[in-house]
This record gives C-alpha cells, sequence and structure tokens, in this order.
C-alpha cells in the first residue's frame, strides 16, 4: 500500500512542477540583432491573438509588458 501511497505523491510533484515550469520560457535568437520569446497557447487563446498580429512591447520595472496594438 504504501507504494502506491508514494507513487502518487510522486506524481503529483512532477505535475506540480511540470505546471510550474510551464511558463517558464527561454530567449531565441533570430537572426543577429534580435531575441525572441514563445507565448503559451493557453494565454494566446484566452487573450484571441493570432500569427502575425502586432503587439506593443514596453519595458516597465522588472521586466516587460506585451499587449495587443491598437490603432
Amino acid at each position: 500500500m504504501w507504494k502506491y501511497i508514494l507513487k502518487y505523491i510522486l506524481q503529483y510533484i512532477h505535475m506540480a512542477k511540470k505546471l510550474k515550469d510551464k511558463n517558464t520560457r527561454k530567449l531565441l535568437r533570430i537572426g543577429k540583432t534580435s531575441l525572441a520569446v514563445t507565448l503559451p497557447k493557453e494565454m494566446t487563446d484566452e487573450l484571441k491573438w493570432k500569427e502575425k498580429q502586432k503587439v506593443v512591447v514596453k519595458k516597465v520595472r522588472g521586466g516587460i509588458l506585451i499587449k495587443d496594438w491598437k490603432k
């Protein structure tokens, strides 16, 4: 019985770590002077963002803000 409980606990820990790491992304080199970051599909779906959609990238204290571009 303890074997099954331990297995369940280990699966839960693995799942929790995977969810935590889901939003951790790496910067990718694009050309010689640019870097890119991928966005989680769940977030872009929720925001209804599509491929090639224009966005505004703004430097803010402690990071970067990405938001939809409005005319």
